[in-house]
């Protein structure tokens, strides 16, 4: 069978995989602080008698667009968002330290600061705990005050402060959890050039009117491809039935 037939077939595979990544990013696009896939491929030569100008698609890079969201002030007190590149320190499901710009927190029964995803929000001693009959303040540098309810000191006591970091271009990797972990296990030192942005939520980066354009863009590639699979095996069938006539 013609070597085009692979080449097509290589070509339909990868632009379906691009097709739903798009349609992932899609879908998130009203998730806080979701920040977009990103699947780049390549051309691959094949090297051997015989095809010279054949060239495969292949996976290169995998990953994803660490760029800001658009920043939307809420006036939630338990809202906030980083206002510069960075991510704070969160502990996953597997009990390492992972990190995430989805911001917002709750506080469990026993005064625990988490996520509104259930996951704990670690400080640069470990988890930060909020004394009962208090209100809590954030500060841009991450600290958290508990500010007494009731009695005649109401002075801000400092109970924690929320680790942030900077991690380079190629320090994180995006987990099928939605969170960030660092390259090769560990994790990151604080860095207190990250600011925090109280009763502020961080938007998706998906850009819907690109993604769309991509998503007609891809499922065209796609039918072109298989359009080019149908067409080497008529090829194929025409050549074998010269064959039998000789």
């Amino acid at each position: 069978m013609d070597r085009m037939l692979y080449l097509a077939m290589t070509g339909a595979k990868h632009e379906a995989w691009q097709q739903a990544t798009t349609a992932n990013n899609l879908a998130n696009v009203n998730t806080n602080a979701f920040k977009a896939d990103l699947a780049a491929f390549r051309a691959l030569p094949v090297i051997g008698d015989g095809a010279p100008t054949r060239t495969y698609v292949v996976d290169n890079t995998i990953g994803f667009d660490a760029s800001q969201g658009p920043l939307q002030h809420t006036g939630n007190p338990s809202d906030f968002a980083l206002g510069s590149p960075g991510y704070f320190a969160v502990q996953g499901a597997d009990g390492q330290e992972a990190y995430t710009r989805d911001g917002g927190y709750t506080l469990d029964a026993n005064g625990l600061m988490r996520t509104r995803t259930g996951l704990t929000i670690m400080g640069d001693g470990g988890p930060i705990t909020v004394p009962t009959g208090t209100q809590v303040q954030l500060g841009q540098d991450g600290s958290v005050m508990a500010i007494p309810l009731t009695g005649a000191n109401r002075a801000p006591q400092l109970v924690g402060q929320i680790k942030m970091v900077n991690p380079g271009p190629k320090d994180l990797y995006k987990g099928e959890d939605g969170l960030f972990h660092v390259n090769g296990g560990g994790t990151l030192p604080a860095n207190a050039d990250v600011k925090l942005v109280p009763e502020t939520l961080e938007s998706s980066n998906v850009n819907s009117v690109e993604a769309l354009v991509q998503m007609i863009s891809h499922g065209r590639q796609y039918e072109l491809n298989i359009k080019m699979m149908q067409t080497s095996q008529q090829n194929d069938q025409q050549a074998a039935q010269l064959l039998s006539m000789g």
